[in-house]
Protein backbone atom coordinates (compact mmCIF):
# COMPACT_ATOMS: atom_id res chain seq x y z
CA UNK A 1 0.00 0.00 0.00
CA UNK A 2 2.14 2.96 0.97
CA UNK A 3 6.10 2.70 0.03
CA UNK A 4 8.88 4.76 0.51
CA UNK A 5 11.68 5.50 -1.74
CA UNK A 6 14.33 7.76 -1.36
CA UNK A 7 12.56 10.75 -1.48
CA UNK A 8 9.34 9.66 -2.39
CA UNK A 9 6.05 9.05 -0.71
CA UNK A 10 3.12 6.55 -2.20
CA UNK A 11 0.11 6.49 -0.47
CA UNK A 12 -3.31 4.71 -1.89
CA UNK A 13 -1.67 5.18 -5.58
CA UNK A 14 -1.00 8.64 -5.48
CA UNK A 15 2.50 10.35 -5.68
CA UNK A 16 3.53 12.89 -3.02
CA UNK A 17 7.19 14.50 -2.53
CA UNK A 18 8.33 14.47 1.06
CA UNK A 19 7.59 17.87 1.42
CA UNK A 20 4.00 17.11 0.49
CA UNK A 21 3.80 15.55 4.63
CA UNK A 22 6.54 17.99 6.09
CA UNK A 23 3.44 19.42 8.20
CA UNK A 24 1.05 16.71 8.19
CA UNK A 25 3.33 14.15 10.88
CA UNK A 26 -0.78 12.77 11.13
CA UNK A 27 -0.16 11.09 7.71
CA UNK A 28 2.30 8.14 8.41
CA UNK A 29 2.55 5.83 5.83
CA UNK A 30 0.27 2.89 6.54
CA UNK A 31 -2.32 5.86 7.24
CA UNK A 32 -5.40 5.46 4.33
CA UNK A 33 -6.97 8.26 3.37
CA UNK A 34 -10.73 8.23 2.83
CA UNK A 35 -11.93 11.43 2.90
CA UNK A 36 -11.86 11.98 -0.90
CA UNK A 37 -14.91 14.80 -0.35
CA UNK A 38 -13.76 16.62 1.42
CA UNK A 39 -10.36 17.34 -0.77
CA UNK A 40 -8.32 15.33 -3.49
CA UNK A 41 -4.76 14.80 -3.94
CA UNK A 42 -3.30 16.02 -7.45
CA UNK A 43 -3.04 13.64 -10.09
CA UNK A 44 0.64 13.36 -10.99
CA UNK A 45 -0.34 14.57 -14.72
CA UNK A 46 -1.96 17.58 -13.19
CA UNK A 47 1.23 18.09 -11.28
CA UNK A 48 3.17 18.03 -14.59
CA UNK A 49 0.88 21.02 -15.58
CA UNK A 50 1.32 23.21 -12.52
CA UNK A 51 4.64 22.59 -12.68
CA UNK A 52 5.57 23.76 -16.32
CA UNK A 53 3.25 26.41 -16.02
CA UNK A 54 4.90 27.73 -13.06
CA UNK A 55 8.71 27.73 -14.80
CA UNK A 56 7.60 28.31 -18.81
CA UNK A 57 4.35 30.40 -18.76
CA UNK A 58 5.13 32.73 -15.85
CA UNK A 59 4.12 35.87 -18.03
CA UNK A 60 1.28 37.74 -17.85
CA UNK A 61 -1.70 36.65 -19.68
CA UNK A 62 -2.38 39.96 -21.15
CA UNK A 63 0.80 41.15 -22.50
CA UNK A 64 1.80 40.09 -25.77
CA UNK A 65 4.97 38.95 -25.73
CA UNK A 66 6.26 35.24 -25.58
CA UNK A 67 5.71 34.36 -21.90
CA UNK A 68 2.24 36.15 -21.63
CA UNK A 69 1.28 34.48 -25.11
CA UNK A 70 2.08 30.71 -23.78
CA UNK A 71 -0.25 31.56 -20.24
CA UNK A 72 -2.84 32.86 -22.25
CA UNK A 73 -2.69 29.96 -24.78
CA UNK A 74 -2.61 27.71 -21.66
CA UNK A 75 -5.71 29.67 -20.36
CA UNK A 76 -7.64 29.03 -23.59
CA UNK A 77 -6.48 25.47 -23.26
CA UNK A 78 -7.66 24.85 -19.30
CA UNK A 79 -10.96 26.88 -20.25
CA UNK A 80 -11.56 24.04 -23.33
CA UNK A 81 -11.17 21.58 -20.98
CA UNK A 82 -13.05 22.52 -18.12
CA UNK A 83 -15.75 22.76 -20.62
CA UNK A 84 -15.63 20.19 -22.32
CA UNK A 85 -15.99 18.27 -18.70
CA UNK A 86 -19.06 19.38 -18.19
CA UNK A 87 -20.81 19.67 -21.48
CA UNK A 88 -20.63 23.35 -21.93
CA UNK A 89 -19.01 25.80 -24.47
CA UNK A 90 -15.44 27.65 -23.75
CA UNK A 91 -17.23 31.01 -23.72
CA UNK A 92 -18.91 29.86 -20.76
CA UNK A 93 -16.60 29.22 -18.47
CA UNK A 94 -15.10 32.13 -16.23
CA UNK A 95 -12.03 30.82 -13.73
CA UNK A 96 -12.44 31.74 -9.81
CA UNK A 97 -10.26 31.38 -6.90
CA UNK A 98 -12.75 28.37 -5.73
CA UNK A 99 -16.28 26.83 -5.16
CA UNK A 100 -17.40 29.58 -2.44
CA UNK A 101 -16.36 32.56 -4.57
CA UNK A 102 -18.35 31.28 -7.91
CA UNK A 103 -21.09 30.53 -5.49
CA UNK A 104 -21.54 34.02 -3.93
CA UNK A 105 -21.56 35.55 -7.78
CA UNK A 106 -24.10 33.32 -8.48
CA UNK A 107 -26.56 34.60 -5.77
CA UNK A 108 -24.64 38.49 -5.72
CA UNK A 109 -26.17 38.06 -9.40
CA UNK A 110 -29.74 37.21 -8.42
CA UNK A 111 -30.11 39.66 -6.23
CA UNK A 112 -28.60 42.50 -8.42
CA UNK A 113 -30.29 41.16 -11.37
CA UNK A 114 -34.10 41.79 -9.68
CA UNK A 115 -33.01 44.88 -8.42
CA UNK A 116 -32.69 46.21 -11.78
CA UNK A 117 -35.42 44.45 -13.67
CA UNK A 118 -37.74 44.48 -11.18
CA UNK A 119 -39.97 46.82 -13.20
CA UNK A 120 -40.45 44.91 -15.88
CA UNK A 121 -43.20 42.97 -13.78
CA UNK A 122 -45.46 44.47 -11.65
CA UNK A 123 -45.86 41.42 -9.58
CA UNK A 124 -42.22 41.30 -9.03
CA UNK A 125 -42.51 44.50 -6.05
CA UNK A 126 -41.27 43.63 -3.15
CA UNK A 127 -37.66 41.74 -1.82
CA UNK A 128 -35.65 39.35 -4.09
CA UNK A 129 -36.66 35.81 -3.34
CA UNK A 130 -34.22 32.80 -3.58
CA UNK A 131 -35.04 28.78 -3.14
CA UNK A 132 -32.67 26.41 -2.06
CA UNK A 133 -32.28 23.72 0.43
CA UNK A 134 -31.85 23.40 3.86
CA UNK A 135 -28.58 20.52 2.97
CA UNK A 136 -26.70 22.98 0.93
CA UNK A 137 -23.01 23.68 1.47
CA UNK A 138 -22.52 26.87 3.33
CA UNK A 139 -21.00 28.84 0.57
CA UNK A 140 -24.48 28.90 -1.04
CA UNK A 141 -26.65 28.75 2.99
CA UNK A 142 -24.74 31.31 4.39
CA UNK A 143 -24.74 33.48 2.15
CA UNK A 144 -28.74 33.64 1.53
CA UNK A 145 -28.90 33.80 5.63
CA UNK A 146 -26.93 37.24 5.14
CA UNK A 147 -28.87 38.70 2.17
CA UNK A 148 -32.03 37.84 4.39
CA UNK A 149 -30.45 39.17 7.51
CA UNK A 150 -29.47 42.38 6.02
CA UNK A 151 -33.03 42.88 4.47
CA UNK A 152 -31.57 42.33 1.13
CA UNK A 153 -33.77 39.23 0.29
CA UNK A 154 -36.46 36.62 1.02
CA UNK A 155 -35.04 33.02 1.27
CA UNK A 156 -36.89 29.71 1.41
CA UNK A 157 -34.78 26.53 2.82
CA UNK A 158 -36.89 23.89 1.12
CA UNK A 159 -36.11 20.67 3.26
CA UNK A 160 -35.43 17.19 2.11
CA UNK A 161 -37.95 14.56 2.16
CA UNK A 162 -37.00 12.08 4.96
CA UNK A 163 -37.53 8.82 3.05
CA UNK A 164 -35.44 10.03 -0.09
CA UNK A 165 -33.41 12.97 1.70
CA UNK A 166 -33.70 14.67 -1.47
CA UNK A 167 -35.16 17.72 -2.03
CA UNK A 168 -38.72 16.89 -3.96
CA UNK A 169 -39.34 18.66 -7.20
CA UNK A 170 -43.20 19.95 -5.77
CA UNK A 171 -41.77 21.10 -2.99
CA UNK A 172 -39.69 23.39 -4.84
CA UNK A 173 -42.44 24.54 -7.07
CA UNK A 174 -44.79 25.00 -3.93
CA UNK A 175 -42.15 27.53 -2.35
CA UNK A 176 -42.21 29.66 -5.90
CA UNK A 177 -43.53 33.20 -5.43
CA UNK A 178 -44.37 36.07 -8.08
CA UNK A 179 -40.89 37.51 -7.10
CA UNK A 180 -38.75 34.47 -6.63
CA UNK A 181 -35.60 34.92 -8.97
CA UNK A 182 -33.33 31.92 -8.39
CA UNK A 183 -33.18 28.41 -7.53
CA UNK A 184 -30.13 27.14 -5.85
CA UNK A 185 -29.58 23.38 -5.40
CA UNK A 186 -26.77 21.52 -5.29
CA UNK A 187 -26.71 18.74 -7.43
CA UNK A 188 -25.12 15.34 -4.76
CA UNK A 189 -24.93 16.15 -1.22
CA UNK A 190 -21.30 16.29 0.39
CA UNK A 191 -22.17 13.99 3.34
CA UNK A 192 -24.92 11.25 2.08
CA UNK A 193 -24.02 11.40 -1.48
CA UNK A 194 -27.74 11.64 -2.54
CA UNK A 195 -28.35 12.87 -5.65
CA UNK A 196 -30.93 15.65 -5.78
CA UNK A 197 -33.18 16.25 -9.22
CA UNK A 198 -31.62 19.28 -10.55
CA UNK A 199 -32.78 18.36 -14.31
CA UNK A 200 -36.41 17.82 -13.18
CA UNK A 201 -36.20 20.92 -11.39
CA UNK A 202 -34.94 22.81 -14.09
CA UNK A 203 -37.27 21.10 -16.47
CA UNK A 204 -40.64 22.39 -14.43
CA UNK A 205 -38.99 25.96 -14.03
CA UNK A 206 -38.23 26.89 -17.45
CA UNK A 207 -42.03 25.78 -18.69
CA UNK A 208 -42.88 28.07 -15.73
CA UNK A 209 -40.36 30.54 -16.99
CA UNK A 210 -42.34 30.02 -20.52
CA UNK A 211 -45.86 30.39 -19.59
CA UNK A 212 -45.98 33.46 -17.23
CA UNK A 213 -44.92 37.39 -18.44
CA UNK A 214 -42.58 37.52 -15.42
CA UNK A 215 -38.57 38.20 -14.39
CA UNK A 216 -37.15 34.61 -15.06
CA UNK A 217 -36.31 32.33 -12.58
CA UNK A 218 -32.13 32.04 -12.89
CA UNK A 219 -31.05 28.40 -12.12
CA UNK A 220 -27.82 27.35 -10.50
CA UNK A 221 -26.48 23.90 -9.15
CA UNK A 222 -23.41 23.48 -6.92
CA UNK A 223 -21.71 20.83 -8.57
CA UNK A 224 -18.62 20.28 -6.70
CA UNK A 225 -19.23 16.82 -5.29
CA UNK A 226 -20.58 15.08 -8.32
CA UNK A 227 -17.71 16.24 -11.14
CA UNK A 228 -15.25 13.65 -11.71
CA UNK A 229 -17.54 11.22 -10.18
CA UNK A 230 -20.37 10.79 -12.64
CA UNK A 231 -21.36 12.06 -15.97
CA UNK A 232 -22.64 16.24 -15.75
CA UNK A 233 -23.99 17.67 -18.66
CA UNK A 234 -24.79 21.38 -18.39
CA UNK A 235 -27.49 20.97 -21.54
CA UNK A 236 -29.10 18.08 -20.14
CA UNK A 237 -29.53 19.51 -16.74
CA UNK A 238 -30.66 22.73 -17.90
CA UNK A 239 -29.08 25.01 -15.96
CA UNK A 240 -28.03 28.62 -15.96
CA UNK A 241 -25.31 28.25 -13.66
CA UNK A 242 -23.15 25.49 -12.65
CA UNK A 243 -20.21 25.28 -9.70
CA UNK A 244 -16.88 23.42 -10.23
CA UNK A 245 -14.43 22.98 -7.58
CA UNK A 246 -11.27 21.82 -8.64
CA UNK A 247 -9.71 19.86 -5.39
CA UNK A 248 -12.58 17.77 -5.44
CA UNK A 249 -11.35 16.31 -8.77
CA UNK A 250 -7.70 15.77 -8.59
CA UNK A 251 -7.33 19.76 -9.20
CA UNK A 252 -5.64 22.51 -7.31
CA UNK A 253 -7.57 24.39 -4.96
CA UNK A 254 -9.39 26.76 -7.58
CA UNK A 255 -13.07 27.02 -9.41
CA UNK A 256 -15.04 27.72 -11.97
CA UNK A 257 -18.01 28.87 -12.82
CA UNK A 258 -19.93 28.12 -15.90
CA UNK A 259 -22.45 30.46 -17.08
CA UNK A 260 -24.82 29.87 -20.02
CA UNK A 261 -23.86 33.01 -22.36
CA UNK A 262 -22.82 35.56 -19.26
CA UNK A 263 -24.20 38.68 -19.45
CA UNK A 264 -26.09 38.01 -22.79
CA UNK A 265 -28.72 34.84 -22.24
CA UNK A 266 -27.44 34.85 -18.72
CA UNK A 267 -27.07 37.69 -16.27
CA UNK A 268 -23.50 37.98 -14.68
CA UNK A 269 -22.90 40.92 -12.65
CA UNK A 270 -19.28 41.16 -10.96
CA UNK A 271 -18.34 41.84 -7.04
CA UNK A 272 -15.03 42.72 -7.82
CA UNK A 273 -13.54 45.34 -10.57
CA UNK A 274 -10.20 45.90 -11.60
CA UNK A 275 -8.10 45.17 -15.07
CA UNK A 276 -11.03 43.65 -17.25
CA UNK A 277 -9.83 40.26 -17.25
CA UNK A 278 -12.46 37.12 -17.72
CA UNK A 279 -14.19 39.48 -19.33
CA UNK A 280 -14.84 42.23 -16.35
CA UNK A 281 -16.86 39.14 -15.10
CA UNK A 282 -14.22 38.32 -12.59
CA UNK A 283 -11.03 40.90 -12.84
CA UNK A 284 -7.66 40.22 -11.80
CA UNK A 285 -4.63 38.71 -13.42
CA UNK A 286 -5.44 34.87 -14.01
CA UNK A 287 -3.62 32.19 -11.49
CA UNK A 288 -1.73 30.23 -14.76
CA UNK A 289 -0.47 27.21 -12.98
CA UNK A 290 -3.49 26.92 -11.21
CA UNK A 291 -5.67 27.26 -13.86
CA UNK A 292 -3.34 24.74 -15.96
CA UNK A 293 -3.95 22.49 -13.47
CA UNK A 294 -7.68 22.45 -13.34
CA UNK A 295 -8.21 21.93 -16.99
CA UNK A 296 -5.50 19.40 -17.14
CA UNK A 297 -7.81 17.64 -14.31
CA UNK A 298 -10.59 18.41 -16.56
CA UNK A 299 -8.98 16.41 -19.52
CA UNK A 300 -8.32 13.57 -17.48
CA UNK A 301 -12.06 13.33 -16.07
CA UNK A 302 -13.39 13.57 -20.03
CA UNK A 303 -11.16 10.94 -20.71
CA UNK A 304 -11.57 8.71 -17.89
CA UNK A 305 -14.73 9.03 -16.30
CA UNK A 306 -16.42 5.80 -16.86
CA UNK A 307 -13.26 4.35 -15.56
CA UNK A 308 -12.98 6.64 -12.17
CA UNK A 309 -16.91 5.81 -11.26
CA UNK A 310 -16.47 1.89 -11.80
CA UNK A 311 -13.73 1.64 -9.36
CA UNK A 312 -15.33 3.71 -7.25
CA UNK A 313 -18.55 2.03 -7.32
CA UNK A 314 -16.69 -1.02 -6.90
CA UNK A 315 -14.54 -0.16 -3.70
CA UNK A 316 -17.70 1.29 -1.60
CA UNK A 317 -20.07 -1.64 -2.12
CA UNK A 318 -16.86 -4.13 -1.07
CA UNK A 319 -16.64 -1.60 1.89
CA UNK A 320 -20.12 -1.92 2.86
CA UNK A 321 -20.06 -5.55 2.20
CA UNK A 322 -17.37 -5.77 5.12
CA UNK A 323 -18.99 -3.27 7.25
CA UNK A 324 -21.93 -5.43 7.57
CA UNK A 325 -19.86 -8.68 7.62
CA UNK A 326 -17.68 -7.35 10.99
CA UNK A 327 -20.93 -5.56 12.25
CA UNK A 328 -23.76 -7.02 11.58
CA UNK A 329 -26.89 -5.13 12.90
CA UNK A 330 -25.02 -2.44 14.68
CA UNK A 331 -24.26 -0.72 11.22
CA UNK A 332 -25.95 2.04 9.96
CA UNK A 333 -26.01 3.16 6.91
CA UNK A 334 -26.55 6.99 6.32
CA UNK A 335 -26.40 7.11 2.61
CA UNK A 336 -29.02 4.82 1.61
CA UNK A 337 -32.23 5.86 0.49
CA UNK A 338 -34.80 3.93 -1.52
CA UNK A 339 -35.00 5.49 -4.87
CA UNK A 340 -32.00 7.85 -4.64
CA UNK A 341 -29.34 7.90 -6.23
CA UNK A 342 -26.03 8.17 -4.60
CA UNK A 343 -22.42 9.14 -5.33
CA UNK A 344 -20.22 5.92 -6.60
CA UNK A 345 -18.02 7.17 -3.66
CA UNK A 346 -19.95 8.01 -0.55
CA UNK A 347 -20.48 5.61 2.35
CA UNK A 348 -21.79 7.56 5.50
CA UNK A 349 -22.40 4.89 8.17
CA UNK A 350 -22.62 4.76 11.59
CA UNK A 351 -21.94 2.28 14.24
CA UNK A 352 -24.19 1.79 16.67
CA UNK A 353 -23.06 1.72 20.84
CA UNK A 354 -23.66 4.67 23.16
CA UNK A 355 -19.46 5.28 22.92
CA UNK A 356 -19.47 5.51 19.54
CA UNK A 357 -19.56 8.76 18.74
CA UNK A 358 -17.71 9.71 14.95
CA UNK A 359 -15.50 11.96 16.75
CA UNK A 360 -14.04 9.29 19.68
CA UNK A 361 -13.91 6.16 17.10
CA UNK A 362 -11.90 8.86 14.20
CA UNK A 363 -9.55 9.96 16.97
CA UNK A 364 -8.76 6.46 17.93
CA UNK A 365 -7.97 4.92 14.88
CA UNK A 366 -4.51 3.98 14.08
CA UNK A 367 -4.91 3.93 10.25
CA UNK A 368 -7.93 5.64 9.33
CA UNK A 369 -8.06 9.24 8.28
CA UNK A 370 -11.77 10.37 7.57
CA UNK A 371 -14.52 12.44 8.47
CA UNK A 372 -17.45 12.73 10.21
CA UNK A 373 -19.25 15.17 7.91
CA UNK A 374 -18.26 18.12 5.85
CA UNK A 375 -15.07 19.36 6.69
CA UNK A 376 -16.00 22.81 6.35
CA UNK A 377 -18.62 22.16 9.62
CA UNK A 378 -15.48 20.70 11.48
CA UNK A 379 -15.06 24.03 13.92
CA UNK A 380 -18.73 23.16 15.17
CA UNK A 381 -17.88 20.61 17.95
CA UNK A 382 -19.20 17.20 18.19
CA UNK A 383 -22.60 18.09 17.47
CA UNK A 384 -24.98 15.17 15.24
CA UNK A 385 -24.17 16.91 11.58
CA UNK A 386 -27.70 18.91 10.80
CA UNK A 387 -27.36 17.01 7.05
CA UNK A 388 -28.65 14.17 8.61
CA UNK A 389 -30.47 15.36 11.11
CA UNK A 390 -32.25 16.78 8.11
CA UNK A 391 -32.55 13.44 6.62
CA UNK A 392 -34.43 12.20 9.15
CA UNK A 393 -31.61 10.34 10.62
CA UNK A 394 -32.25 9.61 14.88
CA UNK A 395 -29.64 11.75 16.28
CA UNK A 396 -28.17 9.43 18.48
CA UNK A 397 -27.46 7.76 15.46
CA UNK A 398 -26.12 10.90 13.38
CA UNK A 399 -23.80 11.61 16.30
CA UNK A 400 -21.68 7.93 16.06
CA UNK A 401 -21.44 9.07 11.98
CA UNK A 402 -18.37 8.39 9.99
CA UNK A 403 -18.11 9.72 6.05
CA UNK A 404 -16.06 7.22 4.29
CA UNK A 405 -15.52 8.72 0.64
CA UNK A 406 -13.06 6.27 -1.50
CA UNK A 407 -10.96 7.77 -4.07
CA UNK A 408 -9.34 6.64 -7.43
CA UNK A 409 -6.64 4.82 -5.89
CA UNK A 410 -8.79 3.26 -3.03
CA UNK A 411 -7.51 -0.36 -3.07
CA UNK A 412 -9.86 -3.43 -1.89
CA UNK A 413 -6.62 -4.20 0.64
CA UNK A 414 -7.08 -0.75 2.17
CA UNK A 415 -11.20 -1.75 2.60
CA UNK A 416 -9.76 -4.14 4.45
CA UNK A 417 -6.90 -2.70 6.78
CA UNK A 418 -9.85 0.21 7.46
CA UNK A 419 -12.48 -1.87 8.23
CA UNK A 420 -9.94 -3.89 10.09
CA UNK A 421 -8.54 -0.92 12.25
CA UNK A 422 -12.68 0.52 13.06
CA UNK A 423 -12.94 -3.26 14.42
CA UNK A 424 -10.42 -3.12 16.88
CA UNK A 425 -11.16 0.61 17.41
CA UNK A 426 -14.54 -0.38 18.46
CA UNK A 427 -13.14 -2.99 20.90
CA UNK A 428 -10.89 -0.40 22.62
CA UNK A 429 -13.44 2.02 23.24
CA UNK A 430 -16.35 -0.64 24.23
CA UNK A 431 -13.90 -2.00 26.70
CA UNK A 432 -12.80 1.54 28.02
CA UNK A 433 -16.24 1.77 28.97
Amino acid sequence: MAKQTDDIMLLKGHTFTENTFHHLSEMDLDRIYMDYNATTPLEPEVTQAVTEALQEAWGNPSSNYIAGAKAKAIINRSRENVARMVGGRAEDILFTSGGTEANNLVLHTAVEHFRRNRRAAEQSEGLPHIITSTVEHDSVQLVAEHLQREGKADVTFVPVCKTTARVEVEDIVAALRPNTCLISIMLANNETGVMMPVQEICQRIKSLNKQHERLRILLHTDAAQALGKVAVDVCELGVDYLTIVGHKFYAPRIGALYVSGPGTRTPLYPMLFGGGQERNFRPGTENTPMIAGLGKAAELVTANLSDYQRHMQSIKLYLEERLRAIFKERIHFNSHYPGSDILPNTCNVSILGPTLQGWRVLSNCRRLLASVGAACHSASGNRPSHILLSCGVPSEVAANALRLSVGRGTTREDVDAVVEDLKETVQLLEEMN
